[in-house]
Protein backbone atom coordinates (compact mmCIF):
# COMPACT_ATOMS: atom_id res chain seq x y z
CA UNK A 1 0.00 0.00 0.00
CA UNK A 2 1.38 3.35 -1.01
CA UNK A 3 0.91 6.37 1.25
CA UNK A 4 1.08 10.04 0.39
CA UNK A 5 4.27 10.24 2.44
CA UNK A 6 6.09 8.19 -0.18
CA UNK A 7 6.32 5.13 2.07
CA UNK A 8 4.96 1.69 1.29
CA UNK A 9 3.88 -0.72 4.01
CA UNK A 10 3.91 -4.38 3.08
CA UNK A 11 2.65 -7.37 5.03
CA UNK A 12 6.22 -8.46 5.79
CA UNK A 13 6.69 -5.23 7.78
CA UNK A 14 4.29 -6.61 10.38
CA UNK A 15 6.12 -9.90 10.86
CA UNK A 16 9.81 -9.48 9.99
CA UNK A 17 11.69 -6.80 11.95
CA UNK A 18 14.53 -4.93 10.35
CA UNK A 19 17.67 -3.54 11.96
CA UNK A 20 19.28 -5.72 14.58
CA UNK A 21 18.58 -3.53 17.63
CA UNK A 22 14.81 -3.85 17.04
CA UNK A 23 15.16 -7.62 16.86
CA UNK A 24 17.04 -7.53 20.15
CA UNK A 25 14.38 -5.32 21.73
CA UNK A 26 11.64 -7.73 20.59
CA UNK A 27 13.58 -10.69 21.97
CA UNK A 28 14.05 -8.89 25.30
CA UNK A 29 10.34 -8.06 25.63
CA UNK A 30 9.36 -11.63 24.84
CA UNK A 31 11.89 -13.14 27.22
CA UNK A 32 9.83 -11.57 30.02
CA UNK A 33 6.67 -12.98 28.41
CA UNK A 34 8.20 -16.46 28.28
CA UNK A 35 9.21 -16.15 31.95
CA UNK A 36 5.59 -15.36 32.91
CA UNK A 37 4.22 -18.11 30.67
CA UNK A 38 6.56 -20.82 31.97
CA UNK A 39 6.18 -19.88 35.65
CA UNK A 40 2.40 -19.89 35.28
CA UNK A 41 2.49 -23.32 33.62
CA UNK A 42 4.81 -24.65 36.32
CA UNK A 43 3.09 -23.27 39.43
CA UNK A 44 -0.59 -22.83 38.53
CA UNK A 45 -2.57 -25.92 39.52
CA UNK A 46 -6.07 -24.64 38.67
CA UNK A 47 -7.39 -21.81 36.47
CA UNK A 48 -8.91 -20.16 39.56
CA UNK A 49 -5.39 -19.45 40.88
CA UNK A 50 -4.60 -17.18 37.91
CA UNK A 51 -5.00 -13.51 38.83
CA UNK A 52 -5.51 -12.29 35.24
CA UNK A 53 -9.23 -12.60 34.58
CA UNK A 54 -8.84 -12.95 30.81
CA UNK A 55 -6.15 -15.62 31.08
CA UNK A 56 -8.34 -17.45 33.61
CA UNK A 57 -11.30 -17.43 31.18
CA UNK A 58 -9.10 -18.87 28.41
CA UNK A 59 -7.72 -21.50 30.81
CA UNK A 60 -11.19 -22.50 32.05
CA UNK A 61 -12.67 -22.83 28.57
CA UNK A 62 -9.73 -24.36 26.67
CA UNK A 63 -7.76 -26.17 29.35
CA UNK A 64 -4.77 -25.00 31.34
CA UNK A 65 -1.95 -25.25 28.80
CA UNK A 66 -3.92 -24.58 25.59
CA UNK A 67 -5.85 -21.72 27.14
CA UNK A 68 -2.74 -20.06 28.53
CA UNK A 69 -0.85 -20.56 25.26
CA UNK A 70 -3.62 -19.07 23.13
CA UNK A 71 -4.07 -16.19 25.57
CA UNK A 72 -0.35 -15.34 25.50
CA UNK A 73 -0.28 -15.51 21.69
CA UNK A 74 -3.44 -13.40 21.32
CA UNK A 75 -2.25 -10.73 23.74
CA UNK A 76 1.34 -10.50 22.56
CA UNK A 77 0.94 -10.80 18.79
CA UNK A 78 -0.16 -7.15 18.42
CA UNK A 79 2.83 -6.02 20.49
CA UNK A 80 5.19 -8.00 18.27
CA UNK A 81 3.52 -6.69 15.10
CA UNK A 82 3.72 -3.09 16.33
CA UNK A 83 7.40 -3.39 17.22
CA UNK A 84 8.16 -5.06 13.91
CA UNK A 85 6.30 -2.34 12.01
CA UNK A 86 8.13 0.32 14.01
CA UNK A 87 11.45 -1.21 12.98
CA UNK A 88 10.56 -0.49 9.34
CA UNK A 89 8.70 2.78 9.64
CA UNK A 90 10.30 4.91 12.32
CA UNK A 91 13.03 7.19 11.05
CA UNK A 92 14.41 9.57 13.66
CA UNK A 93 17.45 11.81 13.34
CA UNK A 94 20.41 10.18 15.07
CA UNK A 95 20.73 12.98 17.64
CA UNK A 96 17.13 12.55 18.76
CA UNK A 97 17.10 8.75 18.47
CA UNK A 98 19.13 8.04 21.59
CA UNK A 99 16.78 10.08 23.76
CA UNK A 100 13.62 8.66 22.17
CA UNK A 101 14.88 5.09 22.47
CA UNK A 102 15.67 5.60 26.17
CA UNK A 103 12.08 6.78 26.66
CA UNK A 104 10.78 3.79 24.69
CA UNK A 105 12.84 1.45 26.84
CA UNK A 106 11.52 3.14 29.99
CA UNK A 107 7.91 2.65 28.90
CA UNK A 108 8.53 -0.95 27.85
CA UNK A 109 10.35 -1.61 31.12
CA UNK A 110 7.43 -0.50 33.27
CA UNK A 111 4.85 -2.19 30.99
CA UNK A 112 6.68 -5.52 30.71
CA UNK A 113 7.60 -5.55 34.39
CA UNK A 114 4.01 -4.95 35.45
CA UNK A 115 2.38 -7.26 32.96
CA UNK A 116 4.81 -10.16 32.88
CA UNK A 117 7.59 -10.01 35.47
CA UNK A 118 5.38 -9.19 38.46
CA UNK A 119 2.82 -11.79 37.42
CA UNK A 120 5.42 -14.47 36.75
CA UNK A 121 7.35 -13.81 39.95
CA UNK A 122 4.18 -13.72 42.06
CA UNK A 123 3.98 -17.51 41.90
CA UNK A 124 7.11 -17.98 44.00
CA UNK A 125 8.02 -14.60 45.50
CA UNK A 126 5.64 -13.14 48.06
CA UNK A 127 6.18 -9.39 48.04
CA UNK A 128 4.19 -6.29 47.12
CA UNK A 129 3.33 -5.87 43.43
CA UNK A 130 5.11 -2.53 43.30
CA UNK A 131 8.37 -4.12 44.52
CA UNK A 132 8.19 -6.92 41.93
CA UNK A 133 7.33 -4.45 39.18
CA UNK A 134 10.16 -2.10 40.15
CA UNK A 135 12.68 -4.95 40.23
CA UNK A 136 11.40 -6.18 36.85
CA UNK A 137 11.73 -2.68 35.35
CA UNK A 138 15.28 -2.33 36.67
CA UNK A 139 16.16 -5.77 35.31
CA UNK A 140 14.63 -4.91 31.92
CA UNK A 141 16.52 -1.61 31.72
CA UNK A 142 19.79 -3.25 32.73
CA UNK A 143 19.37 -5.89 30.02
CA UNK A 144 18.27 -3.26 27.49
CA UNK A 145 21.38 -1.18 28.07
CA UNK A 146 23.62 -4.26 27.95
CA UNK A 147 22.02 -6.04 24.99
CA UNK A 148 20.01 -3.54 22.90
CA UNK A 149 21.85 -0.25 23.30
CA UNK A 150 25.31 -1.15 22.01
CA UNK A 151 24.44 -0.31 18.42
CA UNK A 152 25.05 2.47 15.97
CA UNK A 153 21.64 3.69 14.89
CA UNK A 154 21.02 3.98 11.20
CA UNK A 155 18.01 6.10 10.38
CA UNK A 156 18.58 6.79 6.73
CA UNK A 157 16.23 5.76 3.94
Amino acid sequence: MQRSLGMSVELKHFFIPTRNHWSKRIALVFSFTIFDYLSTLAFCRAPGEEANLYARIFMENLGMSWGLTLFVLAVNLPIYMLMSLDSHVIRIPAKVASTVEILIDGVFAWFVAGLHFSGGASWFWISPDFMRQTLGAVLYLALAFLIVKPHKPWYGN
